[in-house]
């Protein structure tokens, strides 16, 4: 955990001019509201306000209905935002919403920058690593749309000294068993050029026998790489590893004994990956099945105890090896900011209707319909006896309750010591700190994680979980 510390007089004074430099661009907003522009101001609040609100309404019809209903909400997804731009350039308000969005685009950048020099984000520790004489690694050739033929992955890999198993896309393979034989071998480095999923497996043998573990981001998406800070887009930098190389200490994620290295998910999702389909086309996957799973016969909902806290009733809940910095970030190219904090994510979510779908585009992670909390454990029931799971984008079924916990420091990642993708992960921004940060206050939980304690710790709203939110 990291504690609330201030590191040098000048970064002090920087973090306090820039947090009062946000304070002074957010009330130029009520400035340009109130003084500047009277009634067009107010205008341009209720028509955005009530833009939010119609388009998130329209995407709950959307994805919740079919039918007349859908066709509804996709007119309405539409239109709301499209009106609004309309009604701005008609009343000639677009240049008051630009000012107001420039104002507020700066505040929240000011922001950030403030609770980034008031704690400088800590990597995470690096030592440096001896090369390996006998590294093995799995490759998947179909991994990532043939990410491994594409960038001649076998023939870079074998010239570095490395033994490559290539998996046969035709035969399944027991990715575990082929690690497990590698190191009977004497293998003194297990790696993967693959996804998430093949990722855990062989990292899991790699941890219960002491080995060092190489992650090569052949993968689709590649969470785990990208918040390790590889390079997603040359997967043959991973390769650099094997002869100038640093190692990571990092925690392993752990589902009723199957490891995770990025996400565990339940409920909504879970169920719509099971579909043979889904691969083929998750778009469409999706909105077909999402009716039933949402409002119809397929309505299922679970509930899960995070350490001494019950959630109950979420219609889908979303477990992470060490939490993503918001759950604002579980979208694109969300990061997590640690893997080394031996803490689960935890995000639950429950939207019923229109209204609540609204309330969540509007408040965001205070919204009651999200519970954001990190824990030790995670135990998720529900009534039937065998639930839909997906562990790292695998498809599994698994009998109730499900419990999911961590490894902290199992695992050892080789990693090149030039990682592009690593980034200073952009802190979550609550006024008051900015406000205390600003005023010479004592400033505590300002960087990416908050103060210890014990129990669940609430990252954003309790979603009527009784947890407590952070200050």
């Amino acid at each position: 955990m990291i504690e609330a510390r201030t590191t040098g007089h000048g970064t002090n004074q920087a973090a306090r001019l820039l947090a009062r430099l946000a304070l002074l661009a957010a009330v130029g907003s009520l400035v340009v509201l109130g003084v500047a522009v009277g009634e067009g101001g107010l205008k341009v609040i209720i028509a955005g306000f009530l833009g939010i609100v119609l388009c998130a309404a329209g995407v709950w019809w959307l994805i919740a209905h079919r039918g007349a209903m859908r066709l509804l909400g996709v007119l309405v997804a539409v239109a709301a935002p499209v009106g609004v731009l309309v009604l701005f350039a008609h009343d000639g308000l677009w240049l008051t919403a630009l000012v107001l969005a420039l104002c507020w685009g700066a505040a929240l950048a000011c922001a950030r920058a403030a609770l980034r020099r008031s704690r400088p984000p800590r990597p995470t520790p690096a030592v440096a690593a001896t090369p390996p004489a006998r590294p093995v690694l799995i490759m998947n050739p179909k991994s990532g749309g043939g990410k491994v033929g594409r960038f001649g992955l076998v023939e870079r890999a074998e010239a570095l000294g490395a033994r490559v198993v290539l998996l046969d896309p035709s035969a399944p393979a027991d990715v575990a068993a082929l690690a497990r034989e590698a190191v009977a071998d004497g293998a003194d480095l297990l790696g993967v050029a693959g996804g998430d999923g093949t990722q855990a497996l062989v990292a899991a043998v790699a941890a219960e026998h002491g080995l060092p573990f190489l992650v090569v981001s052949a993968g689709t998406r590649n969470h785990f790489a990208m918040d390790l800070g590889l390079d997603r887009s040359d997967p043959a930098r991973c390769l650099d590893a094997l002869t100038d190389g640093e190692e990571l200490r990092v925690d392993l994620g752990d589902v009723d004994g199957r490891p995770f290295v990025n996400t565990v998910s339940f409920g909504v999702y879970a169920d719509v990956v099971q579909r043979p389909e889904y691969r083929d086309d998750k778009a469409g996957t999706a909105l077909a099945v999402m009716p039933d799973l949402l409002v119809g016969e397929g309505v299922r909902r679970l509930d899960a105890r995070v350490d001494d806290t019950e959630l109950s009733s979420q219609q889908a809940l979303l477990v992470s090896n060490n939490p993503y910095i918001s759950p604002d970030e579980l979208s694109g190219g969300g990061r997590r900011p640690r893997l080394d904090d031996g803490e689960l994510g935890v995000l639950g979510i429950r939207v019923e209707d229109a209204a609540q779908a609204a309330d969540l585009a509007v408040r965001g992670s205070q919204s009651s319909g999200l519970t954001v909390l990190s824990a030790q454990r995670v135990e998720v029931t529900s009534e039937e006896a065998e639930i839909p799971v997906a562990v790292d984008g695998e498809a599994l079924r698994m009998p109730t309750p499900v419990v999911c916990t961590l490894r902290p420091l199992a695992l050892r990642v080789l990693v090149p010591r030039d990682r592009p993708g690593v980034v200073l992960p952009t802190p979550p921004v609550r006024w008051r700190r900015i406000f205390d940060l600003a005023f010479g206050r004592t400033v505590a939980g300002t960087g990416t994680r908050g103060s210890t304690g014990s129990g669940s710790r609430a990252r954003g709203s309790s979603g009527g979980s009784g947890a407590s939110p952070k200050g």
